[in-house]
């Protein structure tokens, strides 16, 4: 898999699976760039926003480029995928928003949309996983993706380096309760737009 390969996906099926995204040594770094003190994961945006056990019980601590070059590389790279994608796929990317999650033994993320279709704008939803390499289903944690008439779609194993991507609105998806640590980069590319009146950008 490559970054065209990957544009490709997006454009003929709306979603796409790059293994090896980044090196072990990459995924090391950005492991040692974890946070020591997490917030609850909640859902919904701004005012809406608000915590649900019963949705969703992981951890996040949001992306800043201070938190070390690890991090920068990583948003850089993001940032070559938001220019492409807007010059072959045309999708008005204006930034990128993304959290570090972690799925202690048992957390989980019931089914659920990253946009509704007219209501916010998040347009691409990517995630990398920060696990080892030889994750196997038995460790639980899978994301189940579903299509847009909530129909299985595809299951896939959290292994260190792979990166997902598929469209925000188009696809249901879960994670399944994890059976050990989880660790991951969630992030959203996002256009720049008005939400209730007020600049809904990321921070």
């Amino acid at each position: 898999m490559d970054l065209d390969t990957m544009l490709d996906s997006l454009h003929t099926q709306g979603w796409g699976v790059w293994d090896d995204f980044l090196s072990a040594n990459e995924i090391s770094a950005l492991l040692q760039c974890l946070p020591s003190e997490w917030s609850q994961a909640g859902i919904g945006r701004q005012d809406a926003h608000t915590h649900v056990a019963s949705i969703r019980s992981d951890k996040i601590h949001w992306l800043k480029e201070e938190m070390g070059q690890p991090v920068h590389h990583y948003l850089d790279k993001m940032e070559v995928i938001r220019q492409a994608a807007n010059r072959y796929l045309y999708l008005g990317l204006f930034e990128y928003e993304a959290h570090f999650a972690k799925y202690e033994q048992g957390d989980f993320y019931k089914k659920h949309r990253d946009s509704f279709r007219g209501k916010a704008n998040r347009i691409l939803t990517t995630v990398l996983y920060l696990n080892d390499k030889d994750w196997q289903e038995t460790d639980g944690g899978e994301l189940v993706i579903y299509h847009d008439d909530e129909s299985f779609l595809t299951k896939l194993v959290p292994k260190g380096g792979r990166l997902v991507m598929f469209l925000s609105e188009d696809f249901p998806h879960e994670v399944l309760p994890a059976h050990r640590p989880r660790f991951s980069i969630a992030g959203w590319f996002r256009l720049n737009g008005v939400s209730a009146g007020s600049l809904d950008i990321a921070v």
